[in-house]
């Protein structure tokens, strides 16, 4: 599948996020991640950063996709992240 992660956590906690969520998925923007994942890497990745952020302070936000034929990127401006070439959708 594919997922895009969003993530709003306290400055605290951010370089422990930045670094569990790098070993997943590909950092596409400050907050930003996204790729193919099997559900059981997702489960472990949730699982992971669940024990890192506060509950009643940080967020995390996934978009799922199972078929990522019906998504479009398109990026305006710098590409901070991935190429087109990383296998990414275009």
């Amino acid at each position: 599948m594919f997922v895009i992660m969003v993530y709003d956590v306290n400055i605290k906690r951010v370089a422990k996020v930045l670094k569990t969520s790098r070993r997943y998925l590909s950092w596409v923007q400050n907050s930003v991640f996204e790729g193919d994942i099997t559900p059981g890497r997702l489960k472990s990745l949730k699982d992971e950063l669940g024990k890192i952020i506060g509950n009643d302070e940080d967020s995390l936000i996934f978009y799922e996709w199972h078929f990522k034929n019906y998504a479009h990127r398109e990026i305006i401006g710098a590409n901070r992240g991935l190429s087109e070439h990383d296998g990414v959708i275009a």
